[in-house]
Parts: structure tokens; C-alpha cells; sequence
């Protein structure tokens, strides 16, 4: 993998974390299918780089929670760069399917990861009080808002990466809640955005 594609500051040894993680999804993928098979010949744009963006969105945090997790996308991403730069910081997974938890309790042995890993339902787990939640491809929004209202601490950040359709989904959430966000562009695709949430409330 190239330096070039990450921030300058990204560590030789950060890099080869990336490395051995793309290489534990191809061994897992065709038994649990982590991501789709069509993406795999092009992880580190399509899942890497969409990942890496989400955790460059926000650094001022000491508790970050993963709704979701299943792959490890974006919650082993966030975890490989925190290992360089906040090494002190909790990273906690959720992943209710337990081959996935398998996985991804595999990827946080092999890289020397400090993440926990929680095999529950998001909503059965006690309140993680974090500084940021991130979900990718999980839920609409609406359902996103409560698991992120769950989990996240009082002046919590909500980071969910979205498709082509971002904006039909905020104006589905805005009917029952409320919340202040912005649409950040993708650097992977034109068509999608993250978005960066605050203050969500039901209406």
C-alpha cells in the first residue's frame, strides 16, 4: 500500500497493520462474506480510504463506539490509527453476528489493537457514553439516531457514511427528530456523503 494515500504522518508500521488487515478479510471473506466479493480486488479505495475519511472527520475524542461493526469497517480503521496517535483511547465494536465477532476478535489479536469487542444486540448493551459513534451500511437514519442516542455521551458526534439517497433519509428523520448536521463530501464517491451529526433529540 502506498504512503501517498494516507495523511504524511501515517507510520510505516500503521501502514503494514493496513496491510494484514486487507489480507485477513480476502482469507475470511468467501466463508463470511465481510464485503462484497466485486470490492475485494479493490479494498484499500473502496473500504480503506472510505474508512480512513470517517476518523480524519473528528480526533478530539477518548471513547469512540462502532455500531455494527461486522467487517471492521470503519471500527478496525479507527482502531489501526489510534494505535499511532491515540493509543490511550477505548474503541468498542458492536457485532451481534457471533462469525463476524469471530473476525473481528481475530483482526484486534493479530494487529495488537486495544479495542473491545461486544457480541450483543447495540440495544442490549448498557449505555458505552461515547465521545463518537460511527455505524457504516447498518440502518436508515432514523434507527441510526436512536442507537447513536444510546450510545453516545451528551456532546457525542454521530459519523454515518451514506449513499446517493443521504438526503431523502434526513428528511425522513427530521419528521421525529431533531439535530443539527453536515454533509460531508466523500472523497470515494462523488455521490455519497458522511454525516456529521450533533445534538439529536426525538421530536
Amino acid at each position: 500500500m502506498s504512503i501517498h494515500q494516507f495523511p504524511a504522518d501515517v507510520s510505516r508500521e500503521t501502514i503494514e497493520r493496513f496491510d494484514l488487515y486487507e489480507a485477513l478479510v480476502s482469507k475470511w471473506n468467501p466463508v463470511i462474506n465481510l464485503v462484497a466479493k466485486s470490492t475485494v480486488s479493490d479494498f484499500k479505495h473502496r473500504h480503506l480510504q472510505d474508512s480512513i475519511q470517517v476518523y480524519q472527520n473528528d480526533m478530539s475524542w477518548t471513547r469512540w463506539v462502532d455500531m455494527g461493526s461486522g467487517g471492521g469497517l470503519p471500527g478496525i480503521v479507527v482502531g489501526i490509527i489510534a494505535a499511532q496517535n491515540k493509543p490511550d483511547a477505548e474503541i468498542h465494536l458492536i457485532e451481534s453476528d457471533q462469525r463476524k465477532c469471530a473476525f473481528l476478535l481475530t483482526c484486534v489479536r493479530e494487529l495488537g489493537l486495544n479495542i473491545k469487542v461486544h457480541s450483543q444486540r447495540i440495544l442490549e448493551i448498557p449505555s458505552l457514553a461515547a465521545d463518537i459513534v460511527s455505524a457504516r451500511a447498518l440502518a436508515s437514519l432514523d434507527m441510526l439516531l436512536e442507537f447513536g442516542c444510546h450510545h453516545g455521551n451528551k456532546t457525542a458526534t454521530f459519523l454515518f457514511p451514506k449513499g446517493a439517497n443521504w438526503k431523502s433519509e434526513v428528511a425522513e428523520a427530521q419528521k421525529t427528530w431533531t439535530f443539527e448536521y453536515e454533509a460531508l463530501k466523500s472523497v470515494t464517491d462523488p455521490d455519497a456523503t458522511i454525516l456529521k451529526i450533533a445534538g439529536a433529540q426525538r421530536v
